[in-house]
């Protein structure tokens, strides 16, 4: 078995991640949670939307919206069998100058 990250599930939430084999005899998980590879398990994440700004030709950020990446898991997150999804709130927007 490979050592990776895994992200271990309490009650639909994300309460660690272990670098672990994977193999329950090395190590014991706790009872009752689920074990999940980080770099393969999809993470709802606040992503940065962009545009033009017409009057600098300057990428800006107009919005956050949340996207799909794999392996951005975190302590916190929520898991509803399939995908975690972030805890953070939604960034607010950069004040453009």
């Amino acid at each position: 078995m490979t050592t990776q990250n895994y992200l271990i599930i309490e009650s639909n939430v994300v309460t660690n991640n272990v670098v672990w084999d994977g193999n329950p005899s090395s190590w014991q998980p706790p009872a009752g949670s689920i074990q999940v590879v980080d770099a393969t398990t999809p993470a709802m994440i606040w992503q940065a939307v962009y545009e033009i700004n017409p009057t600098t030709e300057k990428e800006i950020i107009v919005d956050f919206v949340l996207g799909e990446v794999l392996g951005a898991g975190e302590i916190g997150f929520t898991w509803n069998g399939s995908v975690l999804t972030t805890n953070e709130p939604k960034p607010p927007v950069p004040v453009q100058s």
